[in-house]
């Protein structure tokens, strides 16, 4: 949020007003000390009569070491210049108008069926999309099917965007071949050939021949530059580091790098740095922060202008081409329908964030190969935000926002340093043979997966209210993507493996694992902690059994008996706990429970508990994967069952 001073507007007879009129003024240390006092009486006390420790209190810590602050203020803003649309360094986007009138709405395409290509393709052109992506080769369509994939496309209306992974020089004879026959000129056609050896490592792991890769890249570009106005030979693809698990400023460093050494290759070749810069399109990933993808954007532009500025370009040619994605790490396979939300949200920051070209990607796409609904759905989101919500009529909407500008200069330093390192390190080729971006990636992705795992990044659908009883939405499978190289992660993937197992037992013996929630005392006292359990053990799959209301130890061991769990969860309030939770402790473990757990933290009595048969403790914080492994352990033992039906 930002400090509002009295702004005047015109009032309802013309006059001026203040939108704060009656109300007292209020500065930074007024507003802290007034916050300092809500947090004690929440139970947070900060030093002293609050000052920055307040904001302290109330901070969030992102990747890369970057804190965002509960209050943004004028001098909050970067003291660098952050210039005007379409002018350097481009924070505010690389054109006058920004994104007035929309953005390109690119569909991407990688069925390997020739034909469901050509009726996918054509029906998106028939109802919003403005453009193609199209995979071709290894995880996509056959190279030879690119031509039936194109019939009927106007391709000196329609751009086509390739990814032909290390086929770029045949596949870009073959589309010119296809436009040349259709009657389409050079002049007229429109997109990208997708040459990007660099990327093909980080996806595949082989560096065999880059240099040759490297050189035929180059020569694409100066033939494309000579040849074809309207299209551009090389992609800078920065998915490959997203979508291992890197964090944006790793993503943004990488894609500098390669683009840093893409653009001495094309320089090498005879290119002038102009035209050598206007040969590239840079492929960023739209997650479902939408400010931290705002302020991606953002940072990548006002670092290539950088870029562009110390290789002696002209001030024209650093406007960054841009091309967004939603990403593909936040997709779930459960509950995909959720997957609409994350990707409306990532399509509005990389609208707002300046992106020309965006990509959203099918609710289903973690599914297998998308059907024509979810296709409709993808397109038609961009169609929403820019006719509906009005996106495409505001150049630059969150210019001018302290904390966005705080988080591009942020962002920006961040990447800039990884960048660098990259660079000492010999560039992005050795930086990716040495290992150094694999392993950096790798300890960023188990920094994240343990927010994932004790729920403090929240995946809802899967780690939060997940449906055990949702019919499985099934897809064709999809075409394996080249690998080898960087792996790809998936924020559900922990998740999805405790679902997996609960699926496979469920497969072998007709029913669901199960959990008893053993509830003290009236629902007032237990709801809290029952609803909190049930939660937890959702995610794994584990249906929870709360019948009866609520049990003690006369009565816990019957029901957990007629509950046909394998396992018990008490659940009430602290002072229930002192009271009961030792006797049923030890009624259930008598009436055959493989495991007794309990809902909250262990606290001084941990040691009386678990002699009395309390196993485990499940509580906000903990580590729930780990949790949800041992119970899914429990339900699937014999023992287990044997000791409950001996009760």
């Amino acid at each position: 949020m930002s400090e509002m001073a009295g702004s005047p507007v015109a009032g309802p007879a013309g006059g001026d007003f203040a939108l704060a009129d009656g109300f007292p003024e209020v500065g930074r240390e007024e507003w802290r000390g007034l916050v300092a006092g809500v947090l004690r009486k929440a139970g947070r006390p900060v030093d002293g009569d609050g000052g920055a420790a307040v904001e302290d209190a109330l901070a969030t810590r992102l990747a890369d070491g970057i804190v965002t602050r509960p209050l943004y203020a004028a001098d909050d803003a970067p003291s660098g210049p952050t210039g005007f649309p379409g002018a350097a360094p481009y924070v505010r986007g690389a054109r006058p108008a920004g994104t007035v009138g929309g953005w390109d709405v690119r569909q991407r395409h990688a069925d390997p069926d020739p034909a469901r290509t050509n009726d996918a393709v054509l029906t998106d052109l028939e109802n919003g999309a403005t453009s193609l992506w199209l995979v071709t080769g290894e995880g996509g369509l056959p190279l030879a099917g690119l031509p039936a994939a194109l019939d009927g496309v106007l391709l000196d209306l329609a751009p086509v965007v390739l990814e032909p992974g290390p086929d770029f020089e045949p596949a870009a004879r073959l589309l010119l071949d296809v436009a040349e026959e259709r009657g389409v000129g050079a002049a007229a056609l429109r997109g990208g050939f997708g040459a990007d050896p660099l990327g093909l490592v980080a996806r595949t792991g082989d560096a065999g021949d880059l240099a040759g890769r490297l050189r035929a890249a180059a020569g694409l570009a100066v033939r494309t530059h000579r040849d074809l106005p309207g299209m551009w030979a090389v992609s800078v693809d920065a998915l490959p580091y997203h979508e291992a698990g890197g964090s944006d400023a790793q993503e943004l460093g990488c894609a500098l790098a390669t683009g840093v050494a893409y653009l001495r290759e094309l320089t090498a070749s005879g290119l002038p740095v102009d035209a050598a810069l206007g040969q590239l399109e840079f492929r960023y990933a739209a997650g479902a922060d939408q400010f931290l993808t705002i302020a991606k954007l953002r940072a990548a532009r006002r670092m290539w202008a950088r870029v562009a500025e110390v290789s002696g370009a002209g001030a024209a040619a650093g406007a960054q081409r841009q091309h967004a994605v939603t990403s593909r790490v936040m997709m779930t396979r459960r509950d995909p329908w959720v997957n609409m939300l994350r990707t409306t949200v990532a399509a509005l920051g990389a609208g707002v964030g300046g992106a020309e070209s965006v990509t959203v990607l099918p609710f289903d796409e973690a599914l297998g190969l998308s059907d024509a609904f979810a296709r409709r759905i993808a397109r038609n989101t961009s169609s929403v935000l820019v006719s509906e919500s009005h996106l495409g009529r505001v150049i630059d909407p969150a210019g001018g926002s302290w904390y966005v500008e705080r988080l591009t200069d942020d962002l920006a330093r961040a990447a800039w340093a990884w960048f660098q390192e990259l660079e000492h390190a010999g560039g992005q080729a050795e930086a990716l043979r040495s290992g150094l971006v694999a392993d950096r990636i790798a300890a960023e992705w188990e920094r994240r997966s343990r927010l994932l795992a004790t729920r403090r990044e929240p995946v809802t659908g899967v780690s939060e209210f997940a449906d055990v009883s949702e019919a499985p939405v099934v897809r064709p499978p999809a075409p394996r993507p080249p690998g080898g190289g960087l792996p790809r992660v998936r924020r559900d993937e922990a998740y999805e493996a405790l679902r997996a197992r609960a699926d496979a037992r469920e497969a072998a013996t007709g029913v669901r694992p199960r959990v008893f929630l053993a509830a003290l005392g009236p629902a007032a006292a237990h709801s809290a902690r029952a609803s909190f359990a049930a939660n937890v053990f959702q995610a794994a799959g584990v249906v929870p059994v709360h019948e009866p209301v609520s049990v003690d130890a006369a009565t816990a061991g019957a029901a957990f008996a007629a509950s046909g769990a394998e396992v018990a969860c008490l659940c009430g309030s602290d002072a229930l706990y002192d009271e009961r939770a030792v006797g049923v402790a030890e009624a259930l473990r008598a009436a055959g429970a493989g495991r007794v757990l309990l809902a909250g933290r262990p606290g001084e009595r941990e040691a009386e508990l678990r002699a009395a048969g309390v196993d485990g403790f499940v509580y906000a914080g903990c580590d729930v994967v780990a949790f949800l492994a041992s119970v899914l352990d429990t339900t699937g033992r014999e023992e287990g069952l044997e000791g409950r039906r001996e009760a």
